[in-house]
């Protein structure tokens, strides 16, 4: 692996990272933070998530960028070979084995484990293969790090509200390495508001054995020129401290060190206590937060009597630094302003938008789905069935039981009318060629319209037009024949007086016994007697049935004549039919493949090929 950058520096402001997991939110703050600082180009070179590879759409800034995705670290890191972060979000589950292969692979240099809770000897395992291949391992159970200016590991440091308020944006004078995620949050506030700020902030991580400690860190520190002071941040439990209070009576580390370790109120406690993380736990006298701090101090550290004070040491050693011309206070930069997200602003209700669509019929926003302001819960606690659906969703009404009912019994009707028909002939057709069933269906459902289904669209549009206009039944038939347009719904190829539709009939009788109005009905058969007079089979057949009905349950429910006229313009009466064919057709679709039928071809015979002994020339 080639080297850009020196061996104490772990990021810089070309540092690009492989984000293992499907980690949207952290990436998107890492690109903030990029452009925050004015970075040239993102931070994350690419994701690897195990469930999908294509590529991931986020922000840069104003502008939408695509970051690619793949599925295995193996291509992430052929494709990205300048990336030499790995940020891992995988599970403790899977963190040993995605860490092990990023220490093993040529390119990747540094690895940040998320994840808390990895076991213990695995997580000594690959400190050792760290070690032994001089990379790093940032956690487990960290927040991560950064580098001010330059890159940040996953959610670090928080919001961008936060970063930049820390002056995080750009690079300051003070470094620092803590256990602990959260306080590593407010070091960057502390050291920011009693010096220049962060030049580079780690947390190592707060399980027993991570695979870097503060010992690796601080000596990084010390070397880096552009570091001037280094604060740590330690706890009770472990023993990780007293190598620093070794190098610092070696004198090893030279600049100035102002530490603390929290938990100096375990005292009080009568028993033993562990703190939130895995190593804060003192196990002995030197494993206090107390005895660590007071060998800090006594080993030449700047070390404060309490926590309060923290702030007041930063402050006074990096003035004094100041003043002796060790330091030159870093400019404060002026930060790109960032556009806040739109789902951010919508719910803090700092913007409005027009809304594109409206819906007045459901909702699946909340805890429940909604049809027209009734829970799904109640559709199914009150039985409402199909029809109440249907009235809910296309009528927005709760429909009284005879309507329902009635709705149900044109479904089942309209079901299947045979396999000549062409919608169904359309659907065998398409599924014997070896379409799927949603294609089959379609194909079956396209024929709906003039001639196949239309007859009770073009049924409830006629005899309400001559109705709703106050003309009487004999009218409407020597109108329609004066402008020579058969009256659609009126005339059977089979059935007669003589021999009436059972479904017709059944309809009918339903209707006169529960419609409150049966206007449209009324005259529709009005006009039948006329017809049938003529000749037997100018019947009202089912279609028209349907049709007159379903004008009839309209203005049965509470709408106007005009508003049923905008129902039968807007298709409400097809709508009924291509509900209840769709059931035929597939139906009809699932048989043929149940038959495995094979590739239909039309029979020669059953075609006129009547074709022009020679074609005619053009001059």
């Amino acid at each position: 692996m080639t080297q850009t950058k020196p061996d104490y520096k772990l990021f810089d402001k070309d540092t690009r990272a492989i984000v293992f997991g499907y980690q949207q939110n952290a990436i998107q703050r890492m690109l903030d933070f990029d452009y925050a600082c004015r970075r040239e180009t993102p931070s994350v070179a690419c994701i690897v998530n195990p469930t999908r590879e294509g590529m991931h759409k986020c922000f840069w800034g104003t502008k939408e960028i695509m970051i690619p995705m793949y599925r295995t670290l193996k291509e992430a890191t052929t494709k990205h070979k300048d990336a030499d972060v790995m940020v891992n979000f995988a599970s403790f589950r899977s963190a040993y084995e995605t860490t092990k292969e990023a220490l093993e692979s040529k390119t990747i240099r540094t690895v940040a484990v998320i994840a808390e809770g990895v076991p213990e000897k695995r997580a000594r395992h690959l400190a050792k293969i760290a070690k032994d291949k001089n990379k790093w391992i940032i956690g487990p159970a960290t927040v991560g790090g950064l580098a001010a200016g330059k890159f940040k590991i996953g959610n670090t440091a928080g919001t961008l509200d936060n970063i930049i308020t820390c002056k995080l944006h750009r690079p300051g004078s003070v470094a620092y390495v803590s256990k602990s995620g959260g306080l590593s949050n407010e070091l960057n506030n502390i050291i920011a508001r009693n010096s220049d700020g962060v030049y580079e902030g780690i947390a190592i991580g707060g399980d027993r054995y991570p695979g870097s400690v503060f010992v690796d860190h601080i000596m990084r520190y010390e070397k880096n020129p552009e570091v001037k002071m280094i604060v740590l941040l330690g706890e009770v439990g472990g023993t990780d401290e007293y190598e620093i209070v070794d190098l610092l009576k070696k004198g090893k580390i030279k600049k100035p060190l102002v530490a603390w370790c929290i938990g100096t109120c375990s005292k009080v406690f009568p028993a033993e206590v562990q703190f939130g993380h895995a190593g804060a736990r003192a196990g002995a006298e030197r494993e206090t937060a107390d005895a660590k701090n007071i060998a800090l101090k006594d080993a030449g550290a700047i070390v404060p009597n309490s926590f309060e004070d923290f702030d007041k040491k930063i402050k006074q050693t990096f003035d004094k630094m100041v003043k002796e011309k060790k330091i030159t206070p870093q400019p404060d930069v002026e930060a790109p302003k960032i556009p806040i997200d739109y789902k951010v602003a919508m719910k803090e209700g700092i913007i409005r938008k027009p809304t594109e669509f409206i819906s007045t019929i459901s909702d699946d926003r909340g805890e429940e789905l909604l049809y027209c302001g009734v829970p799904i819960s109640k559709v199914f606690k009150d039985d409402i069935g199909l029809g109440g659906v249907i009235g809910l969703l296309w009528f927005k009404k709760q429909l009284p039981k005879w309507a329902t009912d009635f709705i149900e019994m044109v479904v089942l009707v309209t079901a299947d009318h045979g396999p000549a028909v062409s919608g169904a002939h359309n659907a065998i057709v398409c599924a014997r060629a070896g379409k799927d069933l949603v294609s089959s269906l379609a194909s079956g459902l396209l024929t709906i319209g003039p001639r196949f289904g239309g007859a009770v669209q073009g049924s409830a549009d006629h005899f309400t037009t001559y109705l709703y206009a106050g003309h009487d039944p004999a009218f409407m038939v020597k109108d329609m024949k004066k402008k020579n347009v058969n009256i659609q719904g009126i005339g059977h190829r089979i059935k007669s007086v003589t021999n009436p539709d059972v479904r017709v009939e059944i309809l009918k009788k339903y209707a006169k016994k529960h419609f409150p109005n049966t206007e449209t009905l009324d005259y529709a058969l009005e006009v039948e007697r006329l017809t049938t007079s003529k000749r037997g089979n100018l019947i009202l057949n089912v279609d028209g049935c349907i049709g007159v009905l379903t004008c009839d349950m309209l203005r049965s429910i509470g709408y106007s004549r005009d508003q049923v006229k905008e129902f039968v313009k807007l298709g409400i009466l097809n709508a009924f039919f291509v509900l209840g064919r769709s059931i035929g057709l597939i139906g009809h679709i699932i048989d043929q493949n149940r038959l495995k039928a094979r590739l239909y071809r039309h029979p020669w015979d059953d075609i006129l090929y009547d074709l022009p002994s020679k074609p005619e020339k053009v001059k």
